[in-house]
């Protein structure tokens, strides 16, 4: 069985544009970029995933990515995510991948630790195991077994969509839960919650 990591990047510049009231230009791109690399290295350190493949229109984001010995994408104009993962998908099954896992670069929390434990739910094919964000309507980890079970519905919504797709197909549903992988970083109180996350992991009062 082989997995493959599906990252989909923004543009470093450009991302986290709902941060802009808060963040300046250069500070939104210096966190996109530091938050993609940390994802890149974490990644790599899980054993349980063969490669990695960063799909962006971003020469520069894909350039990070190559740092890190991952595979890449480029899109070419302005395409919509689910459209660019479809994409991203047929270049894994082409590899043969067995299985996807589709993990955003905006997770700062998350460590391989977090990882490890979402994967060591799988069981066998048809199965999907799925993070929600914070706010239960975002998916912010999905691993899909086998690699062709259900298409992307990211966007409002895409929790209860991915699941009710899986359902269609019969498959096993696994729901996971917790702060590393619920945390993502689109809105001020996004990066406030990280910000007492932090205050909490450092003075040892961390949940």
């Amino acid at each position: 069985m082989t997995l493959w990591a599906i990252v989909p990047v923004k543009p470093l510049q450009r991302g986290k544009s709902r941060l802009s009231s808060i963040l300046s230009v250069t500070e939104r791109t210096t966190l996109n970029q530091s938050m993609l690399i940390n994802t890149l290295k974490t990644l790599k350190s899980v054993d349980e995933i063969d490669t990695v493949l960063v799909v962006s229109r971003d020469p520069a984001a894909l350039a990070v990515a190559r740092d890190f010995d991952a595979k890449t994408v480029l899109e070419d104009g302005n395409p919509e995510l689910n459209t660019a993962l479809r994409r991203a998908a047929m270049v894994a099954k082409a590899y043969y991948a067995n299985q996807i896992l589709v993990m955003p670069a905006d997770l700062p929390l998350v460590k391989s630790e977090h990882i490890k434990a979402f994967l060591a739910l799988s069981g066998k094919a048809p199965e999907l195991i799925i993070a929600p964000d914070r706010r239960k309507d975002g998916t912010n980890a999905l691993y899909i077994n086998p690699a062709d079970l259900v298409d992307f519905y990211y966007g409002p919504g895409s929790f209860k969509k991915h699941l009710k797709a899986a359902e269609i197909k019969g498959a096993a549903i696994q729901i996971v839960e917790n702060e590393a992988l619920g945390l993502d970083l689109d809105l001020p109180e996004d990066l406030q919650l990280l910000t007492e996350i932090e205050s909490r992991i450092k003075t040892g009062t961390a949940a």
